[in-house]
Parts: structure tokens; C-alpha cells; sequence
């Protein structure tokens, strides 16, 4: 049982490292959308590549842009927070209950 235990203990720090990495691509998105960036510019390109398909899917289904104030990328914050919140600290737990 150590190394079903090990193995979600390494799932859920593995989920928080890439969490927390991509939180920091959503911030870049909100600063990068702030200024007019170069589009050819391939760490641009990336981040919106990495960034816009999730802002898109949260700008279809709530109305979240208030007077040009684009709100998206602080619901996904907020989602990732809750993530690694809940999801994250549940495997933990359930690592420490199998050990």
C-alpha cells in the first residue's frame, strides 16, 4: 500500500506544480492583453495559444466583460485556486489514509 500511497502523494504535487505554472501563463495573458504586444513574438503566441481557448469557453458562457474589463482570466485564477484547494489536498489526504 506504500506505493499507492507514494503514487497519489506524487500525483497531487505533480497536479499543484502545474497548476500553479499555469496560473502564473494566465497572469501573463491578463498583462499581455493590458499592452499591445508583438503577435509574432513566439512567447506571445504561446501564452495566448495556451490561454485563449480557456478564456473562450468562460467569455461564451458568463458575461464577463464589464465596461472593456475582460474578467475571464480572474474566474480561472479562481478556478485553479479551487483546484489545487480541493483536488490536490484530497489526494494528500487520501495518500496519508493508505500509508
Amino acid at each position: 500500500m506504500l506505493i499507492l500511497a507514494n503514487f497519489f502523494e506524487a500525483i497531487a504535487v505533480v497536479l499543484d506544480y502545474a497548476l500553479t505554472f499555469y496560473m502564473w501563463i494566465v497572469v501573463a495573458g491578463a498583462v499581455l492583453s493590458w499592452v499591445s504586444p508583438d503577435p509574432y513574438n513566439p512567447i506571445v503566441r504561446f501564452i495566448n495559444n495556451v490561454t485563449e481557448p480557456v478564456f473562450y469557453q468562460i467569455r461564451k458562457r458568463l458575461p464577463v466583460n464589464f465596461g472593456g474589463l475582460d474578467i475571464s482570466p480572474i474566474i480561472v485564477i479562481l478556478a485553479i485556486i479551487f483546484l489545487q484547494t480541493f483536488v490536490v489536498n484530497s489526494l494528500r489526504g487520501l495518500a496519508r489514509t493508505i500509508s
